[in-house]
């Protein structure tokens, strides 16, 4: 993987942390006592600053300034976010999409894109048009199927020399995606339900996977319920790119781009330069942001 400068937690495991150092070596630590009563949480993904014992174990001496942080999943220091949906079993939800990518641009991340299962494409047309809406607005998209291997180089391409998180809903075959690009990892794969055509979570904790091209992934069990609390109904706008980019020539400085009159958002809209699916959704967040205040 890229070189780093500093050591990084990836896996937690009962009071101990494993830790990546920049040469590569994995060292089991625990935390200096004066960290477990000044730190209320130590992430994976956070930096650290270890010492070694004479019995080949470490003691996290220090934990550096995080860049970013995730509450849920509980991880630090993400470079970027790949979305993960399915082309069938389960349906991609766009509305989730929307959601995800929001709180993705309000966290500061990069966002990429994965439509999995490209073997059981059941709409063929109505998928390549919402995937074009997505290639417009700038988010590299990558299509996939863990059957045929298609799209696993482009996507293991995005992930090269990165710290990432796989975000999405159960079953769309994000573990399978990883067991595709990293052979002998082996990350338990879940099924589907058959009664409710939903998936069933594999994922049972945060947990950093070391690419051997390069890079680090979180497979995560987060990101099924997804607040936008910490988000203000003023902001919302600048976190769907091609509505941030013109929202500056609104009439009124406070524009919701809702009912108010001279907005340049609704304009595009209106022509087609903005995506009507998009645009909707962004009404269905802004009113569950309004209803939460």
């Amino acid at each position: 993987m890229s070189p780093m400068f500093n050591p990084i937690i990836v896996r937690g495991v009962g009071g101990f942390y494993d830790v990546l150092t920049p040469d590569g070596s994995l060292v089991r630590c625990k935390l200096r006592g004066k960290l477990r009563l000044s730190h209320d949480k130590v992430l994976v993904g956070d930096w650290v600053h270890i010492g070694m014992l004479e019995c080949g174990q470490g003691v996290i001496e220090d934990v550096l300034p995080r860049k970013n942080q995730l509450v849920r999943p509980a991880i630090a220091n993400i470079d970027q976010a790949v979305v993960v949906l399915a082309f069938s079993d389960p349906k991609p939800d766009w509305l989730f999409l929307d959601r995800l990518l929001a709180l993705i641009e309000a966290n500061k991340l990069e966002a990429a894109i994965c439509i999995n299962k490209r073997d059981l494409i059941e709409q063929p047309d109505q998928v390549q048009q919402m995937i074009a809406v997505y290639e417009r607005i700038g988010y590299p998209v990558v299509i996939t199927s863990t059957i045929d291997n298609q799209g696993i180089r482009e996507l293991s391409e995005l992930l090269k020399d990165k710290v990432s998180t796989f975000a999405g809903p159960s079953g769309v075959g994000k573990s399978s995606l990883l067991n595709q690009i990293e052979s002998g990892l082996e990350l338990p794969v879940g099924s589907i339900s058959r009664k409710l055509k939903r998936g069933r979570h594999t994922t049972r904790q945060v947990e950093l996977v070391r690419l051997s091209h390069g890079g680090l992934v979180a497979d995560t069990p987060g990101f099924s319920q997804l607040s936008l609390s910490e988000i203000a109904k003023e902001s919302l706008h600048s976190f769907f790119p091609e509505m941030k980019a013109v929202a500056l020539q609104c009439r009124f400085g406070g524009c919701l781009h809702h009912k108010e009159p001279d907005c340049a958002v609704r304009k595009l809209v209106d022509s087609g330069q903005i995506a009507s699916s998009r645009y909707q959704n962004y009404l269905t967040l802004l009113t569950e942001i309004e209803q939460m205040r």
